[in-house]
């Protein structure tokens, strides 16, 4: 079996720490600056780890978690070379970089499964559907909706704890959309962290927790918690490679990415780490948890970057239920 993200974080890290020291270098000059989505973190850092290691040092990659939201904010102010996003650039993204002089190639890096999980101990649900989650979630819950059996009469008379990304996570942006069916509108008490990890936490130490974040996650601490089947219309749906790449698993299936700047991209250290991302991507994306796409597409984001083909496929919005296939057209004719 894949070591974990976690465990392969450690083990690259050791084995850089100690080639670094043996080279007796403390710092590299050539720096590529990373930041932004903690759903797409592990790809981009695990994709780091491997770059720096092949590179013997002499290149330095930082990937920093500030949210997608957070990440844009950085990157359209050129104080990064690349940010990680799960959801596509927004209008007001587009328009901050546009401002800034920053132009962007945008690339699919992989497929998520954006996942709803509640405490093991948890014995009286195993799907829930859109309108249940919609219900709990929306603006008009706070305050109201407060126990589980508000939402269903046949779940216990015990107060729901909620978990969740914060407002600058495109992991938040996206499920409010397809939940609530408008970015960012939700209800806000509930325990909000741009890192993944305090989420899972939360619901791992609560048995009347309930909360969402990407598939990754759920998959490094599944003993520790447990994920929900999702009823969109058609039954409940668990998440898996098979449901997200035939699509049945909606409305919480979503492309996540890379964006680039052009600028930063002259710099031979930022071209060399992104051919290095596109080349290896499909294999690093699997091995930590995520589900990678069809090898052309990582050959159309090289072409991309190649040819200067600047800017976004999507209208400055997330997008619901797009299937993987929808995606390839769509990067094809861009």
């Amino acid at each position: 079996m894949p070591e974990s993200p976690v465990v392969r974080t450690v083990q690259a890290s050791l084995a850089l720490g100690l080639l670094l020291g043996a080279m007796g270098v403390a710092s590299a000059n050539a720096v590529v600056k990373i930041d932004g989505s903690s759903t797409v973190y592990p790809i981009t850092e695990a994709v780091a780890e491997d770059f720096q290691i092949a590179r013997k040092g002499k290149i330095r990659v930082t990937v920093g978690i500030s949210g997608t939201g957070g990440g844009f904010k950085k990157f359209c102010r050129a104080e990064t070379d690349i940010v990680n996003a799960s959801r596509p650039i927004l209008k007001k993204e587009m328009d901050d970089c546009k401002a800034a002089g920053v132009q962007y190639v945008e690339m699919p890096v992989a497929y998520d499964a954006l996942t709803v999980v509640v405490n093991p101990r948890n014995d009286w649900i195993k799907t829930i559907t859109v309108a249940d989650l919609r219900k709990i979630w929306e603006p008009a819950a706070q305050g109201r909706v407060m126990k589980w059996n508000q939402v269903n009469p046949a779940w216990p008379d015990a107060e729901i704890k909620l978990y969740g990304p914060g407002a600058d996570s495109g992991t938040f942006d996206y499920f409010t959309e397809a939940i609530v069916g408008k970015a960012k509108s939700s209800r806000g008490d509930f325990t909000a962290s741009e890192d993944d990890n305090v989420l899972v936490q939360g619901v791992a130490s609560d048995r009347n927790a309930l909360g969402f974040f990407g598939f990754a996650y759920y998959v490094e601490n599944q003993k520790k918690i447990r994920a929900l089947a999702v009823d969109g219309g058609r039954g409940g749906i668990l998440p898996s490679v098979k449901t997200v790449e035939e699509g049945s698993y909606q409305p919480l299936s979503r492309p996540i990415f890379i964006y680039v700047n052009i600028k930063s991209a002259q710099r031979p250290e930022i071209r060399d780490f992104v051919e290095f991302y596109m080349r290896n991507a499909a294999t690093l994306v699997k091995e930590v948890k995520f589900f990678p796409l069809p090898a052309k597409v990582y050959t159309v984001n090289l072409e991309h970057l190649e040819k200067r083909k600047v800017g976004t496929v999507f209208s400055g919005q997330s997008e619901i239920g797009l299937k993987i296939e929808d995606l390839l057209q769509r990067e094809a004719s861009f």
